[in-house]
C-alpha cells in the first residue's frame, strides 16, 4: 500500500474513509419535493462590491479517452504515467484521526472520512465536473480508475463546476446553472429500490452514465434559481460512535439572481438537501465564484476580478464583508483557519485581527489553491507552485505539462491539477515529482475540494 508522499516524513491530521463498519446504517432518504431528489492592509467592513466575470461558461467539448491507462503509477496500479515514485509501504504517516476511539459499533477502529490512505475499507476519491456533459466523474486516487459518472441535473444543463467532499467521502456538486445534487460514494451506501427497480444500478465510469433518476447512488438534488450558483463547500459534521460515520452535515452554498437581486448564502441539510437557512446579502453585488469552510464550520466567498471576501458565522448566521488587497478567483482555508484568496497574487487574512498579507510576485494561472498539512499552499500554474503558509514564500516548483485552473490534495499527499476545460487531471507527487495522467474527462472544470482533503485540513481561527 502506497502512503506518504509529500506527508511521509511529518505526522499529519487525517481522516480515513470506510467504506463500512460495523452495522450499516439504513441508506438515507433521497426523495423530496423540489427541494430533494427530483504588503499589508487592514481588512474594513463594506457596503458594496463589485467585481468582473473573468471565468468563462462557454465549453467546447473534448474528446473523450478512456481513463483506463497503460503504466505503472505510484500506487503500483495501472494508470497513465509520466513518472514514477518509489514504494515505500513502511513509510506512511501516523494518521492522528480527530474523531475518538470507535466503539463496538466501529469494530474498535476509528472511522469516517473524506478519504484514506488505502488498505482493506477504505477509499479515497477526486470528483471532477465534466461542465459541457453536465456529468461529475468519481475518480479512485489510488488506482486512477473511474467508478462512476452522475449527471448533476435532470435536464443535463446545469453547467457543473464546483464539487465538495464531506468527511464520510461523500459528494455534492453545484451546477453554476443553478442547483445541487449528491452523491454517495461508498456503492454499499447506496439505497438498490432508489430507482424503483430491485438491485443495484448505478455507473461505473463513462461509459454507462445513467438517465436521471435512474442511479440508485443518487443521493439528493436541490434546485435552486439562480443565474449564477458555483460555490460547493461542506461543513464538518459530528462524529457518531454508534453509527459509526460523522452526523449533522450540512453544506453551504451561494447564489446570485433568480429570487434575488443581490447574494444570497444557503445552508442546507447535509441529509436531505433542504435549505435550512438563507442569509441575504444585499451588499455583496458581484457573483460569488467560490466557497470554502474553516474548522469551524464558517463559510467564507469571494468575488471574481475584484477584492471582496465574506464571511458568515456558523453559529450566529450573521456576516461580514472584507475588502482585499488584489484581485481573487480561487479561496482555500489553511491549516491556521486563514482564509486565502488565489490569483493575480496571493492573499491570506488573519480573522482575528482583519489584517491582510500577501506576495503579489507570485500569480496564478486561475487561481486554483489548496494546503497540503504540511505548511505549504499549492497554486494552480506551471510549474506549479508551492508556498509556505507562514512566510508566503515561494518553496517549491514542479513544471507540469500545462496550465491548471484546479487544484486539490488526496489523502495520499498527491497534488492533483485540473487544466480548464480539457480531457485531463494529472497526480503529482510533490516529492519525486513524479506525474501521473488520467484521461477521459470532457471539459473538465472544477478547483473546489475535489477531495473532502481540505475540509479535514482545515483550522479553527476560534482556536
Amino acid at each position: 500500500m502506497r502512503m506518504g508522499l509529500g506527508l511521509r516524513r511529518h505526522v499529519w491530521v487525517g481522516v480515513l474513509a470506510l467504506g463500512g463498519c460495523g452495522a450499516a446504517s439504513a441508506p438515507e432518504d433521497s426523495s423530496g419535493d423540489g427541494s430533494g431528489l427530483t504588503g499589508l492592509s487592514s481588512a474594513t467592513a463594506t457596503d458594496s462590491g463589485s467585481g468582473g466575470e473573468a471565468e468563462s461558461d462557454s465549453q467546447s467539448e473534448s474528446d473523450s479517452q478512456s481513463g483506463e491507462s497503460q503504466g505503472t503509477n505510484p500506487s503500483g496500479t495501472s494508470g497513465n504515467t509520466s513518472g514514477s515514485s518509489e514504494t515505500d509501504d513502511d513509510d506512511g504517516p501516523k494518521f492522528d484521526l480527530p474523531n475518538p476511539d470507535g466503539g463496538s459499533a466501529c469494530g474498535g477502529t476509528k472511522g469516517g472520512g473524506g478519504g484514506g490512505g488505502g488498505g482493506s475499507g477504505t477509499f479515497s476519491y477526486i470528483w471532477i465536473a465534466n461542465s459541457g456533459q453536465g456529468a461529475v466523474s468519481k475518480i479512485n486516487t489510488q488506482t486512477m480508475v473511474e467508478e462512476g459518472r452522475y449527471l448533476t441535473r435532470s435536464d443535463g444543463a446545469g453547467s457543473p463546476s464546483r464539487t465538495s467532499v464531506n468527511l464520510n467521502g461523500n459528494m455534492a456538486v453545484a451546477n453554476r446553472s443553478g442547483g445541487i445534487t449528491a452523491y454517495w460514494a461508498n456503492p454499499e451506501d447506496c439505497d438498490p429500490m432508489a430507482n424503483g427497480v430491485p438491485g443495484l444500478q448505478t455507473s461505473t465510469g463513462a461509459a454507462d452514465i445513467l438517465p436521471w433518476g435512474e442511479d440508485d447512488c443518487l443521493r439528493w438534488s436541490t434546485p435552486i434559481n439562480a443565474s449564477s450558483n458555483r460555490p460547493a463547500a461542506w461543513a464538518p459534521g459530528v462524529w457518531s460512535d454508534s453509527e459509526c460515520r460523522y452526523v449533522d452535515n450540512k453544506f453551504w452554498t451561494a447564489a446570485r439572481g433568480g429570487d434575488d437581486a443581490g447574494t444570497r448564502v444557503m445552508l442546507l441539510d447535509g441529509e436531505t438537501g433542504l435549505v435550512e437557512e438563507t442569509i441575504q446579502i444585499p451588499e455583496f453585488t458581484s457573483i460569488t465564484y467560490g466557497g470554502a469552510v474553516d474548522g469551524d464550520g464558517n463559510f467564507w466567498g469571494h468575488q471574481s476580478g475584484g477584492s471582496q471576501l465574506f464571511f458568515v458565522d456558523r453559529e450566529t448566521m450573521q456576516y461580514q464583508i472584507y475588502t482585499g488587497p488584489g484581485d481573487s478567483y480561487g479561496i482555500a482555508v489553511d491549516d491556521n483557519g486563514f482564509p486565502w484568496t488565489c490569483y493575480l497574487g496571493v492573499h491570506r487574512l488573519d480573522p482575528a485581527t482583519g489584517i491582510w498579507e500577501h506576495n503579489n510576485t507570485l500569480n496564478s494561472s486561475y487561481g486554483g489553491c489548496m494546503s497540503d498539512g504540511n505548511g505549504t499552499m499549492w497554486l494552480s500554474h506551471n510549474p506549479l507552485l508551492g508556498i509556505d503558509i507562514n512566510t508566503m514564500q515561494q518553496v517549491q516548483s514542479i513544471p507540469i505539462p500545462q496550465d491548471i485552473h484546479g487544484v486539490s490534495i488526496d489523502f495520499d499527499g498527491f497534488v492533483w491539477g485540473v487544466p480548464i476545460n480539457g480531457s485531463v487531471a494529472y497526480r503529482i507527487d510533490p516529492v519525486t515529482q513524479a506525474i501521473d495522467t488520467f484521461t477521459g474527462l470532457v471539459t473538465a472544470y472544477t478547483y473546489s475540494d475535489m477531495t473532502g482533503f481540505a475540509l479535514a485540513n482545515a483550522g479553527s481561527p476560534s482556536k
